[in-house]
């Protein structure tokens, strides 16, 4: 269990909320201990039902979502929870060997996942980092626009604009993206970027990376001109649209 206590607050001061969905009982009861141990507020279901119903009352700044629930999958309960807040950060839990499960929950929008069995302090140590890109708690910084061409970054309000339209990011998304942004023209390795954005290596799944800066693409470069670059071997980068 963890041994210090983390000093992320909302920005009103009150405590981080997390929402735990899980079936198996003593696993959620041990999570939502240790996530209480941090001081945070947390709250939990049994069912994908009960995590709609939980969310909308609860609104969690982050939520640890199982894949396989009774009544229905992780993706869908997380399809039902970005209608309701876009911007919730989810943590998948996933089997062990499940690789497909791990792919699906980061491509259906999922923001990182654990593995069975995990350590408390490694979910704690993602909900935080989660938490912190998110913008939902902690310190924010001073006033701050990343401007790479047409592309506009507030790391105040995480709003995201190219050429004056707004784009939707999740916090995984925008991390990754503030990253580029503060390294115009630089050319940043996936090992770079894992430390940066995860703050961890996926167990050696690089393959992570060029899935969001896939996300990234559709989303910033859809129908322009493209503003982020691969250099096979070594990277990507981002540098204004010609």
């Amino acid at each position: 269990m963890p041994t210090t206590r983390t000093e992320l607050h909302r920005p009103d001061g009150s405590p981080v909320r997390v929402l735990v969905v899980d079936d198996e009982a003593p696993l959620s009861e041990l999570l939502s201990m240790a996530l209480r141990y941090e001081g945070w507020q947390v709250r939990s279901a049994r069912d994908g039902a009960g995590a709609v119903r939980a969310a909308r009352d609860f609104r969690p700044d982050a939520v640890v979502l199982d894949v396989m629930l009774p009544d229905m999958d992780g993706l869908s309960v997380l399809g039902r929870l970005r209608a309701d807040d876009a911007g919730v950060p989810v943590l998948f839990l996933t089997a062990k060997d499940a690789v497909e499960d791990r792919i699906a929950g980061l491509t259906a929008g999922g923001d990182d996942y654990v593995t069975k069995p995990f350590s408390l302090e490694e979910v704690v140590a993602r909900l935080r980092g989660l938490i912190r890109r998110s913008g939902g708690a902690g310190p924010r910084a001073s006033g701050s626009r990343l401007a790479v061409g047409d592309l506009v970054l507030d790391e105040d309000s995480h709003e995201v604009s190219r050429d004056g339209r707004h784009i939707h990011l999740t916090a995984t998304e925008f991390e990754l993206l503030r990253f580029l942004m503060r390294n115009p023209r630089r050319v940043l390795s996936k090992a770079q970027i894992l430390d940066r954005v995860w703050s961890y290596d996926f167990g050696g799944q690089a393959n992570v990376v060029e899935l969001y800066v896939s996300y990234l693409r559709k989303k910033i470069d859809a129908g322009r001109s493209p503003m982020i670059h691969t250099r096979r071997g070594a990277g990507y980068l981002i540098k204004p649209g010609e």
